[in-house]
């Protein structure tokens, strides 16, 4: 699940392809509907179903229908005019100690 915790600091080690913002990840695969829940691109785990079930989210440029795709590092996700590439980021051990 992406959460504000699970970010590294703006200083990521990689980039996003031009017009994307990256989202990175601690854990992978995560459900499409968890990503865009967590990073503002739905207000709840609803809309987000609600969503992708409307034909309104693309991942790699395609129309993705299914709420519980698999999302992985080199994705890229569109909403409206919101676009986000996903990177997966090791956690520290620091991070693996408090969950």
């Amino acid at each position: 699940m992406t959460t504000t915790s699970d970010r590294i600091d703006s200083d990521s080690r990689a980039s996003a392809p031009a017009g994307y913002r990256l989202v990175e990840i601690s854990r992978e695969p995560v459900e499409l509907y968890k990503i865009l829940k967590f990073e503002g691109l739905a207000e709840s785990g609803g809309h987000a179903k609600a969503a992708v079930a409307a034909g309104e989210v693309r991942v790699n440029g395609k129309v993705e229908l299914q709420k519980r795709k698999k999302i992985v590092t080199g994705d890229t996700i569109e909403v409206a005019d919101e676009k986000i590439s996903i990177q997966f980021v090791a956690p520290s051990a620091a991070d693996e100690a408090a969950q």
